[in-house]
This record gives C-alpha cells, sequence and structure tokens, in this order.
C-alpha cells in the first residue's frame, strides 16, 4: 500500500479513535489523533481487506462468525490441575500442571508417537509471549499431554494472573528483568526439583534469557534444554514492523507516549475497539500469521487473546523490549541443546533475531519456517511440535524415534486435532 493510503488509512483511524471518545477533555483529544496516527500506520496493510470484506459482508453476520467460532473452537480449552506462585512484589501467577499419565493409560496414538517407555522425569515449562496467555500453546500442549510432565504460566498481568503489583501500586514499568524473576518464583513452586527444558515464544524467550542472566546456576545445574521461538536476545528497538521508513519513524518517535495516553484512559479506549473491532482483527492478523489458509476459529483464537490484554498493559510491558538486551545470558545455553525457530514471514521478531541467536549458540538446530508469521506455533503446529519432540527426545524427556508428524494442522481443510 502507497504511504498516501497509509495516511487516509490513518486519518480513517484518527477519527474512529476520536468518535470513540469524543465526549473526553482536549488534552485526551490531542492524544487520540496522535495514536489514531500511529494506528493508522500499523493499519495500513490490513484496511484494504477489511474494506473489501464490508463491502460483502455485513457488520451483523461478522459479528454472528465471530459469536460461532467462539462458542465452537476448541483451541485454549485445555486445562491442568492449577497452582499459584507469587512474584517478590506479591504479584500472584497462575500456572497449570499437566502431569505424566500411567503407561497403561496412554491412548493408542500416543504410544505411536512416543513408543511405550516411560519418560525420564523431565518437566517442560512453557513461557508465552506479549498479549497472548498459556494458551498459546494449545496444539503443543495437546501433543505432549500426559506424556511428558508440563507447566504452562501466565505471565504477569495476563492470563489468569494478577496484575503486577508494582505496576498497580508503584507505577513501576515492567522489565524483562522482573519477568526473568516471576518465571524463577514459578519454577520454585511448581518444579522445585528435578531437570527442566525451558520454552518460550517471543516475550516468553526474553523471560528465559532473562532467566539465565539472573539465575545462572539454575541454568546450569537444572536446564537440560531450551527452546526459544520467534524470539529475540535485543535490538528490538530496529525492527520496522513491515513498514516503509516514514511510518516506522513515526511510529517509534509516538507510540510510548500514545501507549501511556491511552492507559490512562483504559475504559474508553476499550470502547474504542470494541467499535473498530473489524479493523484491529485485520490487524492482528496481519502481524499474527502469513499463510493464507489459516482455520478461522485458530485466526479468531490469537484475536481472543490478544483482544483480552486490556490497553493498560500492553503499555505498561511496550517500552521493556526496546531496552532488552540479553545477548550475554546466551552463553548460559551453549552446553545444551537448543532449538531456535522462527517464521520467515514474522514482521514483529523478524527471523535474522533468530540467526542472530543461533549464530552466537553454534551447536543450536536453527530451524526457520516458511509461509510463517509470528504465531507460528499456531500457525503451522505440526512443525514446531515435532521439532520439540526431537528436542525432548535428545534430553532423554521421551523415548528416541518419538515424532508428532502431522499432529495439529491449522489449514481451513483440515479439521481440529
Amino acid at each position: 500500500m502507497s504511504e498516501s493510503s497509509a495516511e487516509a488509512v490513518a486519518d480513517a483511524a484518527s477519527a474512529a479513535v476520536a468518535s470513540a471518545t469524543g465526549a473526553a477533555a482536549g488534552g485526551w483529544r490531542r492524544a487520540t489523533g496522535v495514536a489514531g496516527t500511529a494506528i493508522g500506520v500499523l493499519a495500513a496493510g490490513a484496511a484494504a481487506g477489511v474494506a473489501i470484506e464490508r463491502l460483502t459482508v455485513g457488520r451483523g453476520m461478522r459479528q454472528k462468525a465471530r459469536l460461532a467460532l467462539d462458542s465452537a473452537g476448541p483451541y485454549g480449552a485445555l486445562r491442568g490441575m492449577p497452582g499459584k506462585a507469587y512474584a517478590d512484589d506479591g504479584t500472584e501467577l497462575y500456572f497449570e500442571v499437566d502431569d505424566v499419565e500411567p503407561e497403561a493409560q496412554l491412548a493408542p496414538r500416543r504410544r505411536r508417537l512416543f513408543g511405550r517407555k516411560a519418560p525420564a522425569p523431565v518437566t517442560v515449562v512453557f513461557c508465552h509471549g506479549y498479549c497472548l496467555s498459556q494458551d498459546s500453546w494449545h496444539f503443543q500442549r495437546a501433543a505432549l499431554r500426559g506424556v511428558v510432565r508440563t507447566v504452562h504460566w501466565d505471565q504477569r498481568s495476563h492470563g489468569r494472573s494478577g496484575r503486577g503489583v508494582a505496576q498497580i501500586q508503584d507505577g513501576l514499568p515492567v522489565s524483562i528483568d522482573q519477568l526473568g524473576q516471576d518465571l524463577k518464583a514459578v519454577l520454585d513452586v511448581a518444579v522445585p526439583d528435578g531437570p527442566i527444558v525451558l520454552v518460550g515464544h517471543s516475550m516468553g524467550g526474553m523471560t528465559i534469557m532473562a532467566l539465565a542472566a539472573q539465575f545462572p546456576e539454575l541454568v546450569r545445574e537444572r536446564v537440560v534444554g531450551a527452546a526459544l521461538v520467534g524470539s529475540s536476545s535485543g535490538r528490538l528497538g530496529e525492527v520496522n514492523f513491515g513498514l516503509p521508513v516514514a511510518g516506522v519513524n513515526a511510529v517509534r518517535r509516538v507510540l510510548p507516549g500514545v501507549l501511556k495516553a491511552l492507559g490512562q484512559r483504559a475504559e474508553l479506549v476499550e470502547k474504542g475497539r470494541r467499535a473498530t473491532a473489524d479493523l484491529f482483527a485485520g490487524i492482528i492478523k496481519r502481524y499474527s500469521f502469513a499463510a493464507r489458509d489459516i482455520d478461522p476459529a485458530v485466526e479468531r483464537f490469537a484475536e481472543r487473546m490478544i483482544e483480552g490484554t486490556p490497553i493498560d498493559v500492553v503499555a505498561e510491558f511496550y517500552p521493556a523490549f526496546t531496552e532488552h538486551d540479553k545477548t550475554e545470558a546466551l552463553v548460559h545455553f551453549a552446553d545444551i541443546p537448543v532449538l531456535v525457530l522462527a517464521g520467515v514471514q514474522d514482521l514483529v521478531t523478524p527471523s535474522e533475531h533468530s540467526e542472530a541467536i543461533a549464530d552466537l549458540l553454534p551447536d543450536a538446530e536453527l530451524v526457520l519456517v516458511p509461509d510463517a508469521g509470528h504465531l507460528v506455533m499456531l500457525e503451522h503446529p505440526e512443525v514446531v511440535t515435532d521439532r520439540l519432540a526431537d528436542l525432548l527426545t535428545r534430553v532423554g524427556a521421551v523415548p528416541a524415534g518419538a515424532t508428532v508428524s502431522g499432529y495439529g494442522s491449522t489449514s481451513s481443510t483440515v479439521q481440529p486435532g
């Protein structure tokens, strides 16, 4: 889309935000005007498709379709044994544990995938990304369920975890270091002993790096493997999100202040998000997926997770990414099996960031998935699960010869697994 088209979309987005918040003060109107411009730049690539959809499908029909997908979609429905840990500032961190099933109770499919030998006492801990929740690992959780002990947790202010106490009471920004400390608190309760495999997507991978930087002895003594999916060790301030130079410079200049202003008017902004749901759905799709034949229920599942993140939480976390630099922490993973995986068309944490991680971990397995965006574990779950199963085989968590070939395809022509 041309820059003139982007400007037109910016004007439209600005008007939409302003109309949703027109009763607020003049300063707030100015803030939403800037917000509209930033949102418009981000929306440029998605707006054309949304406009075409509006010409062919009425709003009522689109709302009915979303409700149908919400009620019928199986994604994110898996639940385990609940538990709670508490961060150093008192934030309640929610996690769930899926334990290993007795061998006699393994379903035939699981026997075919993993054999009959009991797995080693390894716990796999899944860390999710920004504006997501533990449910983002739905397909991998389903594939490993009952075969190896897994822990799925929600980062502070996400999912079922509590709002960050330091953010609410003291107004402190979130840091990646804080997330590393949160992960340590979860491990202390959910995995007090035994070997661990750490799996992180995007911000979750950064959380793992922060854990290693602050608790290197834990990695040295207990972590036997790691998987970093669509993540980065730093230099995120240079990411252009697939935008033209003028657009990305505008976003970088105004977005931190805009998000802060929006976070202070969360109730009004949430109304605006609902009013412009179609536009935001287009943005979410553009920055989450690259393939064209994604199951609509999976698209809606991702949309629900991201929509479920309050705007003030979005604002609290955003500055941490430009400050994030954990390149030196990667040395702590040099002597263990590591999987580094990314979508080639990831616009949020480009695959070059994964390649940079792999360059510093020459023994790591680097997997670049073509036709995949940022949510590669939802878009191509069979690839992610297969390579993860191979990693778990290498560390002795599952028997040799394990395979998950073909499991969990999200093509719109395949029924949910």
